[in-house]
């Protein structure tokens, strides 16, 4: 299968002023065509340098797929760079200068003379047309065979230009002909390491489709499974086969795939069983409800919330005795229970969820420490709370906290399945 390694071209990107979401879709147009991405670099305006890292590229792989420094200004390089790598001088593009001048005078604008420099391209080069902005890209293939294409790195020209020129071109041109599919499963209470333990032998036995796995914030770890085959229908069946094995194996806390998120899962069951639900945050400030909410539909199932940071705001809106506060604080078991009994009573909801805690960075003590997190869940027949210390900032441990309390709730669903 063809190599690419991806350059992402702009000081401004080594600064930190900018973050580059152009490699994460490159790289995923690229894997989804049959083009094994080897590795993505960051390059400043510096044309030397930038050339430097062309030719160590081309070395390796069999493309350079760059994006940006295709602007009007002195520090856009990129073209010149290429010419030196490619041997192949800067020539003016015609046609690429009157579609750019059209498009200003669309505008009702007159370019500069420094606009013209976006249509100079290396000689030989495939002009790939930019019909969203200024500056349009191009391909060079180098005496031995080595491609450098280079596109906008605005995304919203360079995504276009990717899918509907650049792609076609290196299908054409390389035969490309399998596919790359990926799917995510989601899972949530699963350590990275106990989840490995589980799965190791296929994820060491699999080569097509592989098995990943990336851990993301709080309890929340992704099984990513790739295929490749001659076409998407195979590479799915081949993805469907894999996901049942998992599937067997990881009996517990699979909640979703792709895009379905767990606010989502949630919603889903709660409406297939016929229940509502309604959340009482404190530490958390309305995070949960701010999750659940993004959701389409959630009406269906989510009756609604109270944010009772103040305890007379817990007295007042949920029914939390005066006296359980005095005796336990508002950071407590105590608390937390009565918390959540209050909100379902108040909205007369099937389940009442509820956090209380000290996200800090003020505010913890000897007995009740900045991370201390009570949650707690009053369901009809029982009421069970959960205590969590958690790492980080405040903003971890509101983050934390809300995953964790939605954790709960798709726990409960599991266990009365």
């Amino acid at each position: 299968m063809p190599s690419a390694e991806l350059i992402a071209i702009g000081t401004e990107l080594l600064l930190g002023h900018l973050v580059d979401t152009n490699s994460q879709f490159v790289a995923q147009a690229l894997n989804g065509v049959g083009i094994d991405v080897y590795a993505t670099h960051g390059a400043g305006d510096n044309v030397e340098r930038l050339a430097r890292l062309m030719n160590d590229v081309c070395a390796r792989a069999d493309m350079a797929i760059c994006t940006g420094g295709l602007g009007p200004t002195v520090d856009d390089v990129t073209r010149e760079a290429v010419a030196r790598v490619a041997d192949a001088p800067l020539e003016l593009h015609e046609a690429s200068l009157h579609a750019m001048e059209a498009r200003f005078k669309a505008m009702g604008r007159t370019p500069t003379e420094n606009n013209r420099v976006q249509a100079m391209i290396p000689r030989g080069a495939h002009v790939l047309e930019n019909p969203n902005g200024t500056a349009p890209g191009f391909v060079v293939r180098r005496a031995d065979g080595k491609v450098i294409a280079c596109m906008p790195g605005v995304p919203r020209e360079m995504r276009a230009m990717l899918h509907e020129r650049l792609i076609p071109w290196l299908a054409t041109t390389f035969g490309v002909r399998q596919t790359t599919v990926s799917r995510s499963l989601h899972t949530i209470g699963w350590g990275e390491s106990s989840l490995d333990a589980t799965i190791r032998d296929l994820f060491e036995s699999q080569r097509n489709p592989s098995i990943a796995m990336l851990a993301h914030f709080g309890w929340a770890v992704d099984i990513k499974l790739t295929a490749r085959a001659a076409d998407r229908h195979t590479a799915a069946e081949m993805l469907d086969e894999l996901e049942a094995r998992i599937r067997r194996r990881v009996k517990h806390g699979i909640y979703g795939v792709d895009e379905q998120t767990l606010a989502w899962a949630i919603g889903a069951a709660f409406e297939a069983r016929g229940l509502t639900l309604a959340v009482a945050e404190s530490c958390t400030g309305g995070t949960i409800s701010a999750d659940l909410v993004a959701v389409p539909g959630i009406s269906k199932i989510y009756r609604g919330g109270v944010t009772a940071y103040a305890d007379q705001i817990k007295t007042a809106e949920l029914a939390v005795s005066a006296r359980t506060l005095q005796m336990h604080g508002a950071v407590s078991e105590e608390t937390a229970r009565e918390m959540a009994e209050g909100v379902r009573r108040r909205f007369n909801a099937s389940v009442g969820l509820s956090t209380t805690g000290v996200a800090g960075p003020d505010g913890g003590t000897p007995e009740k420490p900045v991370g201390l997190v009570w949650l707690a869940l009053a369901a009809p027949k029982r009421t069970l709370a959960q205590r969590l210390q958690l790492p980080g900032n405040r903003a971890d441990v509101i983050r934390r906290a809300s995953t964790a309390g939605l954790a709960l709730l798709w726990r409960m669903i599991e266990e009365e399945t």
